[in-house]
């Protein structure tokens, strides 16, 4: 069987996998027994276990009950779910970077996925000074930018599909030669030949049929999901009908956007301001 190794210093959701895991290994239980005693499947300890799922406040005092740890498990779930990143996003990265197919749109500011480290890290200063996150925080998020960004780089490479809230780009973040080198990045993204980039202009009124982030996925084995997420939650769908619907309304979406030529114009004219 393969075990993936956890490294604790990576997060505080990576240091609770570990210890979980450590204590049931000395107790010499399998994910499916402790699961049959704290009330959850395998699957789902194996999750926990390596990050890729959040312990929820019942699963930590359940661990608690279950191997006499007083409060130390429910403690620790806190501080990961205070992490720097909302309930759901670290289980979607684990699939994003296996994805065969990547459709997002975003509103408001540049889809992590083609941000410079500069624009990713004046955003999130941003936040840092609203204390919306801690400095440590900010240059956890700033480090998976790159990490995300790094994924895409394999065999064969990924299709990724890509609607930006016109907001996204006449939103200045930075000074303008940061914002010309953000402008840069959109435009050699656009130049790749397994991408498309569209703006969707305001004057789609009602006809945008999404006002939240949302992304897409298909995976290698043409199975879909989705993520959505608000200011505090995050939501993985896999419910295929559920998806599907999602992925319908995307397309239309992108009929009704603007054309990749007509939003390259669009973004080099922005570009020429900044000079």
């Amino acid at each position: 069987m393969n075990r993936k190794d956890i490294d604790p210093d990576a997060s505080a959701a990576a240091a609770f996998g570990q210890r979980l895991r450590s204590m049931r290994d000395e107790r010499g239980w399998t994910q499916e027994e402790l699961g049959a005693r704290i009330g959850c499947t395998g699957s789902h300890v194996s999750a926990v276990e390596t990050g890729r799922r959040t312990p929820t406040q019942r699963f930590s005092a359940r661990c608690d009950a279950v191997f006499g740890t007083g409060d130390r498990f429910e403690r620790q779930g806190r501080s990961v779910r205070r992490s720097a990143f909302i309930e759901g996003f670290p289980e979607y990265l684990t699939h994003e970077a296996r994805a065969a197919e990547i459709r997002l749109f975003e509103v408001g500011v540049i889809p992590g996925l083609l941000q410079t480290s500069e624009y990713a890290t004046t955003l999130e200063a941003d936040a840092v000074r609203r204390r919306a996150i801690t400095p440590e925080q900010a240059a956890e998020r700033v480090e998976i930018v790159a990490r995300r960004q790094a994924t895409l780089d394999r065999t064969p490479l990924p299709l990724i599909h890509v609607v930006i809230d016109e907001g996204c780009i006449y939103r200045p973040m930075g000074t303008p030669q940061e914002m010309r080198a953000q402008f840069d990045r959109l435009l050699a993204f656009a130049e790749e030949p397994h991408t498309l980039l569209q703006v969707a202009p305001f004057a789609m009124g009602p006809r945008r049929p999404f006002s939240l982030p949302l992304y897409i996925l298909t995976m290698p084995d043409r199975s879909l999901m989705s993520y959505a997420e608000s200011a505090q939650h995050g939501q993985l769908e896999r419910e295929s009908a559920s998806v599907v619907r999602m992925l319908t309304a995307y397309h239309q979406l992108q009929a009704e956007a603007l054309p990749q030529a007509a939003s390259v114009a669009m973004i080099e004219k922005l570009r020429k301001a900044t000079l």
